[in-house]
């Protein structure tokens, strides 16, 4: 048995420095640890980390591996419609590609996508149901 928790979540890039620069237009602040060929950002409660592909691929023992995005969706929740409006935008002015503009959904939130330069699928999404803590994090209601 394994504890139920996620603690990084590591991205497969392209180009290491231009996505870089891309989380850093969002605002997102690397943490100390980065090194050169690995970026860490230090999210609520776990961290992100930008690697580039074919490393990834070889730190996972499938060196010369093609490497795509997968059928995966990264997720920010926020407290209301305009803040996910507002998140939108600046990953819109960042350089991500819109998927879907936010809009109220059927099960009755409110949500949109968007891509990262690399293809990684962002939601940002205000759930109702899901109240967040004061800091931004999700703990599922009982």
């Amino acid at each position: 048995m394994t504890p139920q928790r996620v603690t990084l979540i590591t991205l497969g890039v392209t180009d290491l420095a231009a996505a870089r620069a891309f989380y850093a237009r969002l605002g997102w602040q690397e943490h100390a640890q980065s090194q050169p060929g690995v970026a860490f950002f230090q999210i609520n409660g776990m961290a992100l980390a930008l690697f580039g592909r074919e490393d990834l691929a070889e730190d996972q023992g499938r060196k010369g591996a093609t490497l795509g995005t997968g059928a995966i969706t990264l997720a920010q929740n926020f407290a209301t419609e305009a803040e996910v409006d507002a998140a939108f935008a600046a990953a819109l002015a960042a350089g991500a590609t819109a998927l879907k503009a936010p809009e109220k959904v059927f099960w009755g939130g409110y949500s949109g996508y968007w891509a990262d330069p690399d293809g990684h699928v962002w939601e940002v999404a205000m759930n109702p149901f899901w109240p967040l803590e004061a800091d931004g994090s999700l703990h599922l209601p009982e």
